[in-house]
């Protein structure tokens, strides 16, 4: 199967819904796949590059804060999406692919219908609702700019795109039922959550790190970014109740906030609550570094603040702690919840300070009760959430939706 992939993950991606699940398990097993996209160096000019099992066209990168580096960048990335016109004249391919963008969408929607191919978009984030949730917060610099743009996107995803969509892939199930509160039809819609790729997490059933190579103190681990939209505040509040019941508890916030003031304000509550010495920032880690933390931890935690925009998204950490075979502690965000009640792989509980300590407690103090969570979730990720198991699943949906397609000469 040949596929055409307009997407606005940069070259390379690092998405690992792109990254592991099209480049690397889908061209494993075949399929040929072209793509547009843009650079993610600047320094880099326009170029072709070899990706996914196809060829990826790029677009030259305009990093720059001024108004007219964002136009050229824009200028850029839209000029290379009109190369899909020519490439799906001459490419044969058996569908067309956009995810998250939507000038080129509107643009496959026309190239799809003038060479009869199927057009297929992916939504992974409702950037629309995003946009006009900020103006509603009052946390947008430029509110009645990002209102507008907010109103008229939303009108092209729901009342354009989609409906000329032949299929719509989305991030989770709550996404899947919010896309068809819009009046999408529900068996038009797939979901496809976040997954991980088993062969790079590091997992041994008994981890010797944890029996020998650190100091004795209770170990809990939050792996992720610190900006104040995570309110990361909330596990600190948590955390100073846990101190106060399980002596020698430690928490490792590993990630950095993008402004340094959000991660000092994060600090100053520590020393407020009397808990400086209990709570360790490591900052920004590569990736190695970051699950090296992960490995060692007793507990890890997943809070997810219920917004109404974030609520449909499907986090990453959740399933990279469960791979490693950690008993999670998260609030009943809806993929969180269907995971863990699914897995029992650790503790959901609501998004409320107290409940939340209680749960880290609880498997910090009964350490067998940890064990056997962590085990079960492995399970169920080598079962349901591995990338291998997800790209077994969309081929199927693929291969559905492509029977009666006849690839054109």
């Amino acid at each position: 199967m040949k596929i055409l992939f307009i997407t606005e993950d940069k070259f390379p991606p690092y998405r690992p819904d792109v990254a592991v699940l099209f480049v690397e398990e889908l061209a494993a097993r075949g399929y040929r796949i072209d793509w547009l996209l843009q650079a993610q160096d600047p320094q880099n000019g326009s170029r072709t590059a070899s990706l996914g099992g196809g060829t990826a066209w790029i677009a030259k990168m305009d990093d720059g804060e001024s108004r007219m580096a964002k136009l050229r960048k824009n200028f850029y990335d839209i000029g290379n999406d009109f190369k899909m016109f020519k490439l799906a004249r001459k490419g044969q391919y058996d569908f067309i692919q956009v995810k998250d963008k939507f000038a080129a969408a509107l643009m496959a929607i026309l190239v799809a219908k003038i060479y009869k191919l199927k057009f297929f978009y992916w939504l992974s984030f409702p950037l629309p609702e995003a946009m006009l949730y900020r103006v509603q917060e009052g946390i947008s610099r430029y509110p009645l700019v990002v209102y507008l743009r907010g109103r008229i996107l939303k009108f092209l995803l729901y009342k354009v795109i989609m409906p000329n969509a032949d299929h719509i892939f989305v991030q989770s199930d709550r996404m899947k039922d919010d896309v068809a509160d819009r009046g999408i039809a529900k068996d038009k819609l797939t979901p496809v959550p976040m997954g991980v790729a088993l062969s790079r997490v590091p997992y041994t059933i008994e981890d010797p790190i944890n029996s020998s190579s650190r100091e004795s103190s209770k170990m809990v681990v939050y792996l992720g970014a610190l900006n104040r939209v995570r309110r990361i505040d909330f596990l600190i509040r948590a955390f100073g109740e846990v101190v106060s019941r399980v002596a020698g508890a430690k928490l490792y916030l590993v990630g950095a906030a993008t402004e340094p003031i959000e991660e000092n304000e994060l600090k100053e509550l520590a020393i407020e609550l009397g808990i400086k010495d209990s709570i360790i920032f490591t900052g920004f880690l590569p990736m190695a570094e970051a699950w090296a933390y992960v490995r060692q931890a007793d507990v890890a935690v997943s809070p997810f603040y219920p917004t109404p925009i974030l609520r449909s998204t499907s986090p990453t950490k959740l399933v990279e702690y469960m791979a490693m075979g950690k008993p999670v502690v998260v609030n009943d965000h809806p993929d969180q919840k269907k995971v863990i009640t699914e897995s029992g792989g650790g503790i959901c509980v609501p998004y409320d300070e107290h409940a939340f300590a209680t749960a880290i407690v609880e498997l910090l103090n009964d350490p067998e009760q940890a064990r056997i969570m962590g085990t079960r979730g492995r399970l169920y990720i080598e079962q349901h959430r591995s990338y291998t198991v997800l790209a077994t699943q969309l081929e199927q949906r693929y291969r559905e939706l492509c029977q009666n397609v006849q690839t054109p000469a």
